[in-house]
């Protein structure tokens, strides 16, 4: 049951009585009046459980972008419904258009439509639907809520897909496929062309040139079937938030690119998402199945409050396989949390692998240290500089090690990386 504005007005119009008769038991009859008519109205408002109910749960929706979840309304009873329908949803799923007003004939179905646009990444849930049926003199009516569930999944928005094209097309010059072939050197033999002047003279073939009786030079083409293990850092440095979203989102992105981009390029690619634990193994998985089955794994991935175990991590990488392949650990360029935990296990690591770590930076520190106007900003410039000297610190240590370091903001740091990975394949380090 629920009252509407009409009979808080009907009960403030008791005040016009009372004045003109004022007694004790004007009120008291006034207050007796408005009750009857609203439980008379509640009665003649008709049940509300003659409704159905049935829910199609709309499939995956990037990001940002919108869906829409319908349900479906059967009226079991014996006469037209005429009602308010809401559709109540988590906030962060976006709902917009959730209170329906419907009018269905008895036996007959009618269709109403939410409109969702999740704000946040992962599995968004329906709360309850809210069914109302009002009496005939807008008093009072009948509610009832049914637990209907409901469940939208919002994958990775994947940003850096706008990059993939350049990177391709650079990709096509390495591998020769473009009308402009590039002089870095792979492993693999490709052909032979006559020399023409800046190639490099230990790239000549001798033996062919005696027979040609003119310089030639061989012609490589970047290693294909390559192994990338990409390790996904879940733990509470990811947390930290840059801008509106957490470090986690910016790593996600870059992953996406660089595996996309790995993948036309015909080398395998593996994802371990994890802390204290794995959370997520995408292992083995074709070209065609890859993107779909990194998104949809990515999708409910939450950072949580807790210290990486990077050597358990590390197990989990050496099980995939232990032949040589490029290993991309995304995690947070943390002096204390790498120097604790990442150094030790990553010592073995780099002899057995080539390694990368991709780092979101934050550009807010390089804003404090510019910005010196007052003395809170001299100690605010004071402590982003020395985070940042401790930054470029461990990155250096890490480098000693054979590491390469990849430290870019969240929007730069997919191109970078992305970037990083056709250098190595053109020099022929993978």
């Amino acid at each position: 049951m629920f009252l509407t504005g009409r009979f808080l007005i009907l009960v403030l119009l008791g005040a016009v009585p009372i004045l003109v008769w004022p007694n004790y038991a004007v009120p008291f009859l006034w207050v007796l009046f408005c009750v009857v008519l609203m439980g008379l109205d509640l009665a003649l408002a008709g049940t509300t459980k003659s409704l159905a109910l049935a829910r199609s749960d709309p499939g995956p929706v990037r990001l940002g972008e919108t869906t829409s979840c319908p349900i479906m309304v059967t009226n079991t009873g014996t006469g037209t419904f005429r009602g308010l329908l809401r559709d109540s949803w988590q906030p962060s799923a976006g709902a917009r258009d959730a209170t329906h007003r419907i009018t269905v004939p008895s036996g007959e179905t009618r269709t109403v439509t939410t409109t969702l646009t999740p704000t946040r990444r992962g599995d968004r849930f329906a709360a309850r639907v809210t069914i109302r049926r009002l009496g005939p003199l807008g008093l009072a009516g009948r509610q009832r809520s049914v637990v209907l569930p409901g469940r939208v999944r919002a994958l990775p928005p994947f940003g850096a897909r706008r990059l993939l094209p350049s990177r391709l097309a650079h990709l096509r010059q390495l591998d020769g496929r473009s009308a402009v072939r590039t002089r870095g050197q792979g492993t693999e033999f490709d052909s032979l062309r006559d020399y023409v002047e800046g190639d490099d003279v230990r790239s000549i073939d001798w033996r062919a040139t005696a027979r040609r009786r003119s310089v030639v030079v061989r012609t490589w083409q970047p290693e294909k079937d390559r192994h990338i293990v990409i390790v996904l850092d879940t733990s509470r440095t990811s947390a930290g938030r840059i801008g509106d979203s957490p470090r986690l989102d910016a790593a996600m992105d870059a992953a996406l690119l660089l595996a996309s981009l790995a993948s036309h390029a015909g080398d395998r690619v593996d994802l371990i998402a994890g802390d204290r634990r794995v959370h997520r193994r995408v292992v083995g998985v074709d070209r065609t199945r890859l993107m779909n089955s990194l998104v949809t794994a990515m999708a409910d991935l939450e950072p949580a409050l807790l210290e990486a175990d990077w050597p358990l991590l590390g197990a989990e990488v050496a099980k995939i396989g232990r032949q040589r392949a490029l290993l991309v650990l995304l995690t947070p360029l943390e002096p204390a949390a790498v120097e604790e935990s990442l150094l030790p296990p990553l010592s073995v690591l780099a002899q057995r692998y080539k390694v990368v770590i991709g780092s979101v930076a934050d550009p807010a520190l390089e804003e404090m240290v510019a910005d010196r106007d007052d003395p809170a900003s001299v100690y605010d410039a004071a402590a982003a500089a020395r985070t940042i000297t401790l930054r470029n610190r461990t990155a250096i240590a890490l480098r000693r090690l054979g590491v390469d370091v990849v430290d870019a903001p969240p929007d730069k740091l997919p191109a970078r990386l992305a970037d990083h990975y056709l250098l190595l394949k053109s020099q022929g380090l993978l």
